[in-house]
């Protein structure tokens, strides 16, 4: 991150009114941060600091799961379809919309999702990013042109970015040809190796096999060895059983259900993040927990696509670790995102406070804990905590916002991720540095300026 692109303080160490330490609310913390951006230090009961942060100070959320361009997309497949509409039918809007897409337009809709991430709490996204061509499927001349948008995009607005590019080759299970929709995401092994070593030279990374069907067997131990070879922590993350469909298409290919044949076949442990496991069986549920990867949940959108529930509570009984993504980006909100985790369980068991097992725990400190640390994780990132090593990714909530005026200890988290619809996110410090000062962003106007123009364009081609 520049320093144009901060809101740099003098202050290195900062006494928070209260902060939230694992799953505990801690008032008077002292927290001491170096000029590496990592925290070294933090006290408990403390007196004097640099710089009072009034409010509650809790770890940033991690982002694991996002495509930045489907940001612009929103609401453009809200109209109804015929008799059983589904994913299937929404992904051909998604395929109409991005031949309206050049790079330009791809660096201003990401800057701006990642300014709105930033604003609700996010600190930090993984950028699953098969956008690799233009439109006519030919490669840019510079092969890493969007990527590297992205990350400009993700520089300007001042997010922890790990970007995620996408092997994508076929067009469903057994190898079948991909249609044409496809080919902005198509490369062949060799040019996506090159391309992830090329990316790895400029920002963090990890690598992502889009799905069982749209990768082969041999792709995903050639994109393993691969992160083998870019280091021991280089995550991994694919898309596995987010519709019925897939499933028993996988299941007619291969016998076997897609976690299970993933558990079977590749190396899951906890550098690997499965987006969605949406349709995951009991079996399938406890040894993806017991393979210490993350589950990587994206709630908004997997209620907007109708994909299904995922099995969480028994997931978290089995030891289960998860993340939160904002995936099509419907939503831009950790706390939306958190809220429906536990909603659509009290839906469906018709019971209350369902993702919480200790009797008087908060619901909201334990899915906020969860969330930090599983999404630090996901995306190899040594953050997720308020705690010595940790980089200095930390959200000052406004106790005195409406949402939270009166309320003390873990009843701050409670109403913030269970109540109102407006943010009361004050600070964003990411690694360090203030991106986000008494809830703005110091590049939000020029951002959003140029996310305007970029959507009338597009409004004109659609």
């Amino acid at each position: 991150m520049s320093p144009q692109d901060a809101i740099a303080g003098n202050a290195t160490a900062y006494l928070a009114d209260a902060a939230l330490l694992g799953t505990e609310v801690v008032e008077r913390v002292r927290i001491d941060i170096g000029a590496d951006g990592r925290i070294t230090a933090v006290q408990r009961d403390a007196q004097h600091a640099d710089e009072r942060l009034a409010g509650l100070v809790v770890p940033g959320i991690a982002n694991v799961h996002s495509h930045a361009f489907q940001r612009a997309m929103a609401g453009l497949a809200e109209r109804a379809g015929p008799e059983g509409d589904t994913f299937w039918r929404w992904r051909e809007v998604m395929y109409r919309f991005l031949a309206t897409l050049g790079p330009e337009e791809v660096q201003a809709i990401a800057a701006q999702l990642y300014v709105e991430c930033l604003l609700q709490g996010y600190t930090t996204v993984g950028e699953f990013h098969y956008l690799h061509n233009a439109p006519d499927g030919s490669s840019y001349a510079e092969p890493a042109e969007l990527a590297l948008r992205v990350a400009a995009a993700a520089e300007a607005a001042g997010i922890g970015l790990t970007l995620l590019p996408v092997l994508y080759r076929f067009g469903g299970f057994g190898a079948a040809p991909p249609g044409a929709g496809q080919r902005r995401f198509l490369l062949d092994p060799d040019a996506y190796a090159t391309l992830c070593e090329r990316l790895a030279r400029h920002v963090p990374i990890g690598l992502a096999p889009h799905s069982l069907r749209a990768v082969a067997p041999d792709d995903l131990a050639r994109v393993a060895a691969l992160a083998d070879a870019l280091g021991p922590s280089t995550p991994l993350h694919i898309h596995a059983a987010e519709q019925r469909r897939e499933v028993e298409d996988c299941v007619a290919w291969s016998g076997a259900r897609p976690i299970a044949w993933l558990l079977d076949h590749a190396p899951l442990g906890p550098r690997w993040c499965v987006v969605h496991a949406t349709h995951s069986d009991a079996d399938e549920c406890r040894r993806l927990a017991a393979s210490g990867a993350i589950a990587g949940l994206c709630q908004t959108t997997e209620a907007n696509l109708g994909d299904g529930i995922f099995s969480l509570r028994p997931y978290l009984d089995a030891g289960g670790r998860f993340g939160i993504g904002s995936d099509s980006n419907v939503s831009t909100s950790p706390v939306e995102e958190l809220r429906w985790l536990e909603y659509v369980r009290r839906l469906q068991g018709e019971a209350r406070n369902v993702t919480e097992s200790r009797t008087g725990a908060s619901v909201a400190a334990g899915l906020l804990a969860r969330a930090a640390a599983g999404g630090a994780q996901a995306l190899g990132r040594e953050a997720g905590a308020i705690a010595p090593g940790r980089r200095a990714d930390l959200v000052v909530l406004d106790a005195d916002h409406p949402v939270l005026a009166g309320r003390k200890g873990t009843s701050l988290l409670d109403a913030w991720v269970f109540s109102g619809n407006v943010t009361p996110v004050r600070h964003v410090m990411v690694a360090g540095c203030w991106v986000v000062r008494h809830g703005t962003h110091r590049r939000g106007q020029e951002i959003e300026a140029a996310f305007v123009r970029t959507m009338r364009r597009l409004g004109a081609l659609m």
